[in-house]
């Protein structure tokens, strides 16, 4: 009985220790800027935007935005491993008319990391208007400074990363000179501000 007793202790000494509690993750601070709905045939994705770091940029694409031209426009170009591109372009891959280009602002310290919106353009770096892009993956490579001018880096998705993925992984085909198109069209429904941002306290004078 003694012997028994004494090698219950022994295991209970040598058993690991209890893991501690897991620590209540802390929530993520609500964006401080303005909050982008975008309605999507595959699903609903939103991105918070970046007024602090890229004010033309912001300002221009909620011009876009406000306007409806993002409507019926179609994500018209989808590599995996690399992002999703839209904005521009109906389900015929029609070109819509837009306004004039926006100065790049990629200098600002914001990365083309996963999940994060940034402007298409050509190989002007000041040439972008209204086509816009998600990152599937860290594509630091497109920063400023690594080869060039970089792609301005705008907002990032808050929710929807999931329809994201879906849309980056539907099978794709060349149309028109057109590379990596859908073969199902992937259809903006809609695109909406749907929260002004964190208003800025004002200063007594």
């Amino acid at each position: 009985m003694i012997l028994a007793a004494a090698a219950a202790a022994l295991l209970l000494a040598q058993a690991p220790p209890a893991p501690a509690p897991a620590a209540t993750p802390t929530p993520a601070p609500p964006p401080a800027g303005p909050v982008v709905s975008i309605v999507t045939s595959l699903g609903e994705i939103k991105i918070a935007l970046r007024p602090d770091k890229a004010p033309l940029t912001v300002d221009n694409f909620l011009k876009y935005v406000k306007a409806g031209h993002y409507t019926n426009t179609v994500f018209h170009r989808v590599i995996p491993g690399f992002m999703i591109q839209g904005g521009g372009m109906d389900a015929k891959l029609n070109e819509k008319p837009t306004r004039p280009p926006v100065r790049n602002e990629a200098k600002s310290g914001l990365r083309n990391s996963r999940g994060t919106v940034a402007m298409a353009r050509t190989n002007d770096p000041h040439s972008a208007t209204a086509q816009f892009f998600v990152n599937v993956k860290d594509n630091h490579s497109l920063d400023f400074g690594i080869r060039g001018a970089g792609y301005t880096v705008f907002g990032a998705v808050i929710e929807g990363m999931d329809v994201v993925d879906r849309i980056v992984a539907v099978p794709t085909h060349t149309s028109g000179g057109h590379q990596n198109v859908p073969d199902t069209p992937v259809l903006i429904k809609s695109a909406r501000v749907i929260s002004a941002g964190i208003a800025k306290p004002t200063t007594k004078s």
